[in-house]
């Protein structure tokens, strides 16, 4: 069975698809083809991911204050605090490495 499938592009991406399609000694047919069977796409996260990554991102945050503390106070006295933070870090790469095998 074939299928067509039509994309609109404006002048410029025409004639870039064009252009690479020549130099590669193509049609633009069988360029496009190639090209989607060679690409290696990867997914976009999810929101459960998405949300994960911003919870990792607000613990580097805290994990600056901690080293700023250090640095005023001395590193003894932030260590149970790191300790906490250092689990809670694991735990929240666990639970975004468990997102991304379901993916």
């Amino acid at each position: 069975m074939n299928y067509r499938v039509s994309v609109k592009m404006n002048t410029e991406q025409y004639y870039t698809l064009k252009a690479k399609a020549q130099s590669a000694g193509m049609t633009i047919p069988e360029f496009v083809r190639v090209t989607i069977f060679k690409v290696n796409v990867i997914p976009r996260l999810s929101k459960d991911e998405a949300w994960l990554i911003r919870q990792l991102c607000g613990m580097a945050n805290n994990v600056n204050q901690l080293a700023h503390k250090a640095n005023a106070e001395g590193y003894f006295t932030v260590t149970k605090e790191w300790e906490q933070m250092a689990v809670l870090i694991d735990e929240l790469i666990k639970r975004i490495k468990k997102c991304s095998e379901k993916s």
